[in-house]
């Protein structure tokens, strides 16, 4: 790196792949911000830089000293032990810039050597408190996928003709003699724990009513009129619930019935053809329900307007998957045993990294958005003015909309929020996060409401601080 490039790289500022520090003296420290790049995306600290982003420099005997500090850090204070590199940068007089970069980690998690585990927030850093971070952590490094969760479902709560057919039509077997034979069965075909009860997969797929045990894992749709959200109207509405088969069904339908048909020529009484092709949405829709991320407790959302169809779900792209790369037909599967299940026909898939690059061919208009700080990615397929079509019919005039069930959900969210402070003032993002079972960003913007409100307000700094519930 050249000086200029690295006047270039300090005049962006401090952000979550940079960071700058005039120097350093605890090991610890330093072996905790090393713990924290590698296990967000990695970046560099940039060492003899302030703050306020001014060049003091490093004298010789402070690089002699940053290097055995900086080795001891990546080899001794962080577990596993991390591969960094360093550059010394020339900045006049003697003074020396060092550049420490660290890379995005490929044995997630890791530790400082008091067992903590740091990620990046921002310029800053912070401990992992939630069993979610944890579990996603242990997601991208490929050790743990949420599929194989448990739940508190037995096979008792299987639907006996859903899975009987799947066992003759895919294997030829018949339905096993007895509990003991279909646990065992559940457990070789990765539907089941060692404990015996389903995981979910085993709900999602083959439960007899998945919404009862998760009812979190459903999709609500709606049509608005016009082209954006409204708080009293809608033009039609449902939710759809069950195993991922009936839900896939339900959103087709859905969707095919919200769109223009086309005549193109033939007689009024022709059905006519979709504006989009079907083939478009059977993609995306099996992309959702197979690649979301269920770690999120949250529904997909299928939103349909006069220009577009928004189809919303939690979870952005997991590890170093981008937009760029999902056109390009990369993929990375956060589900594995969904996806091995779907491969089998309970869903019309293609093949893995295809559906993206299918949907585009047959319709090149669509858009991907990768939101990592509301943790949701939306396609959006942009719909075309078709003059000689026929319009959707009129399903309802007015009624509770999307938008009216989210602000009672957002009151709901709120009054759980100021429980949860009652009880313990001093808890964190992290642990309302957890417990109320939304994002922390949500959990961030009810805050702000409520303390806006007047409702609640922060004693003491953000780190050793607490809650207070104003009467």
């Amino acid at each position: 790196m050249k000086l200029n490039d690295l006047h270039a790289q300090i005049a962006l500022g401090e952000d979550s792949r940079r960071q700058f520090k005039r120097d350093v003296a605890n090991v610890d420290s330093l072996a905790a911000e090393m713990a924290a790049f590698a296990n967000s995306e990695g970046g560099a600290i940039f060492l003899g830089v302030a703050d306020d982003g001014s060049l003091g420099g490093l004298s010789r005997g402070d690089v002699k000293r940053l290097n055995q500090l900086i080795g001891n850090a990546a080899s001794q204070h962080v577990r596993s032990p991390l591969t960094v590199q360093t550059e010394n940068i020339g900045v006049g007089s003697d003074r020396v810039v060092i550049v420490l970069t660290i890379p995005k980690g490929q044995d997630k998690p890791y530790f400082d050597r008091n067992g903590v585990i740091w990620l990046k927030s921002g310029a800053d850093k912070r401990r992992v408190n939630s069993k979610e971070e944890l579990r996603r952590l242990f997601q991208s490094a490929d050790q743990f996928h949420a599929d194989e969760l448990p739940t508190k479902a037995g096979i008792d709560k299987l639907d006996k003709l859903r899975f009987r057919d799947f066992l003759r039509d895919i294997y030829q077997q018949p339905w096993p003699d007895s509990p003991e034979e279909l646990l065992i069965l559940l457990q070789n075909m990765n539907l089941a724990t060692d404990d015996g009860m389903l995981n979910l997969a085993g709900v999602l797929l083959f439960a007899e009513r998945p919404e009862w045990i998760k009812p979190q894992f459903v999709m609500k749709a709606i049509r608005y009129p016009g082209n954006d959200i409204h708080v009293t109207q809608y033009l039609d509405t449902e939710d759809f619930a069950g195993p991922l088969p009936k839900i896939f069904a339900g959103a087709m339908a859905f969707v095919m019935r919200n769109l223009h048909k086309i005549q193109a020529g033939r007689g009024v009484n022709a059905p006519g053809t979709p504006e989009i092709p079907p083939s478009v949405f059977e993609e995306l829709l099996v992309n959702a329900l197979v690649h979301r991320d269920y770690l999120v407790s949250a529904p997909i959302r299928l939103f349909t307007f006069d220009n577009r169809i928004e189809i919303i779900s939690p979870g952005y792209l997991p590890n170093n998957l981008t937009v760029a790369k999902i056109r390009a037909g990369n993929s990375n599967i956060r589900n594995p045993i969904l996806v091995s299940y779907v491969a089998k026909g309970l869903l019309p898939y293609h093949g893995l990294g295809s559906g993206i690059k299918r949907a585009l061919e047959d319709w090149p208009d669509i858009e991907f958005t990768d939101d990592r700080d509301g943790c949701l990615f939306t396609a959006t397929v942009h719909r075309k003015e078709v003059s000689g079509s026929t319009k959707p019919g009129k399903r309802s005039e007015k009624g509770p909309t999307e938008d009216t069930s989210s602000q009672k959900s957002s009151q709901k969210s709120s009054q759980k929020i100021i429980d949860f402070m009652q009880r313990n003032p001093m808890v964190t993002i992290a642990e309302l996060t957890e417990s109320v079972g939304i994002t922390d960003r949500a959990i961030k913007k009810q805050i702000e409401k409520l303390k806006a409100e007047g409702r609640v307000r922060r004693i003491g700094p953000d780190k050793g601080g607490h809650w207070e519930v104003v009467k």
